[in-house]
């Protein structure tokens, strides 16, 4: 590290060097943070979490419940020991709480005046966040599983829905409704998610095995179906036979830059896609358990060389890293099992939450000494050697 620091000093090294070898040092060091804790609200499992990506400040959370609360995550007590307050809370006795379990919560990509939040109760809604009443409610005819809103899209508001119907719904926050909808599933829609690269690319994941790329300006929106195979096995038949996974396909993330998808299926499978072709990368994660019959939420770091995803693994979350499949290690303090977790980059901090109610912060460790030997070097992670290797090049 004072290599780079030296280098960086002399102008003769990138500064993005520098800032992702401590991104990723920081991630591979992850624990249980024991000083800051987080307010317990809910009452019963919590089944997303969504942190703010302006600030990174301001946490969502949705429960089995019904109930969704808002964190302040910024230690404001001046203490080293705080915990992280709710600001306020749609609870049971809201007039317009949603009935049955929040499926997802998200923040408005561009500013926290608004969220949105969906539920078994077969609505999406769109809160104001200042007065916590909704500006706006979409109903469907089955459960909503996911939604999602365009973290980049600067030409269309729209948010895709994935519900029980094997429709994918996408409403138009600026018309109030449903602009129109994306055929090709065969069963319900369990996880959705749009391009951080392309405005108009989605993805989509289904009980049927499939997931599907979109670019929702063409009439005929289906751009590819992905097939584990890469056509091996299905040269004499159509595209309908691609199957993504040999199960449900629950869980859907796009890389930080857009151009790889991971997915992850009841066959205890994740799978690292090229989005712009479709090809299975064929990366070997090994087993990862998912027995969740909902969608499962996992997330990805940013700004590390290399980058990882962090997976819900019963009552674990396993870090892999994405591009070689390594697990790296696993977090264990949950005590019972985890559904969401969510990354927040500006501190490589890491936020999960399951079935126990708790909402647990990881946090990298305090920095060790650096090794004085090449023998003490070489007990370092693994994982280190892409991000620490002076051969390398400027994105580390």
């Amino acid at each position: 590290m004072l290599g780079y620091i030296f280098a960086r000093q002399a102008g003769l090294d990138d500064p993005l060097r520098l800032r992702r070898a401590e991104s990723t040092r920081r991630v591979l060091s992850l624990e249980l943070n024991k000083d800051k804790d987080v307010e317990r609200i809910h009452g019963s499992g919590i089944s997303t979490l969504d942190i703010e990506p302006v600030e990174g400040r301001y946490m969502l959370s949705g429960g089995s419940d019904g109930v969704i609360v808002l964190y302040d995550l910024e230690n404001c007590s001046g203490k080293p020991c705080y915990t992280c307050k709710a600001v306020c809370s749609v609870g049971r006795s809201h007039p317009d709480v949603h009935k049955f379990s929040v499926e997802t919560v998200q923040w408005y990509p561009h500013d926290t005046g608004m969220f949105t939040s969906s539920s078994f109760d077969k609505t999406l809604k769109v809160w104001d966040t200042n007065t916590l009443q909704p500006a706006d409610e979409f109903n469907f005819e089955g459960t909503v599983y996911s939604h999602h809103m365009s973290p980049v899209a600067t030409k269309h508001c729209l948010i895709a829905v994935g519900t029980k119907s094997p429709k994918v719904q996408l409403c138009d926050l600026k018309s109030g409704s449903c602009s129109h909808i994306l055929q090709g599933h065969k069963q319900e829609v369990l996880a959705v998610s749009w391009s951080p690269r392309y405005e108009y690319i989605l993805a989509t994941a289904s009980a049927d095995s499939k997931v599907k790329l979109w670019d929702v300006r063409r009439a005929s929106a289906c751009l590819i179906t992905l097939d584990q195979h890469n056509g091996e096995k299905s040269k004499a038949s159509s595209e309908a036979a691609n199957t993504a996974h040999n199960g449900r396909v629950n869980g859907l993330c796009f890389t930080s830059d857009g151009l790889h998808l991971l997915t992850v299926g009841t066959d205890d499978r994740m799978r690292l896609w090229n989005s712009s072709s479709g090809e299975n990368t064929l990366v070997n994660y090994g087993k990862v358990c998912n027995d969740s019959r909902k969608g499962l939420k996992f997330a990805v770091s940013h700004g590390c060389s290399p980058e990882f995803v962090f997976v819900p693994y019963s009552n674990t979350i396993a870090i892999y890293t994405i591009y070689s499949g390594d697990l790296i290690t696993t977090l264990r303090g949950h005590y019972n099992s985890v559904d969401c977790c969510v990354f927040q980059p500006h501190f490589q901090e890491l936020y999960s939450s399951g079935r126990d109610s708790n909402i647990l912060v990881w946090v990298p460790s305090v920095r060790e000494p650096e090794p004085d030997d090449a023998s003490e070097k070489q007990c370092l992670n693994p994982a280190y050697e892409d991000a620490w290797s002076s051969s390398s090049d400027g994105e580390g």
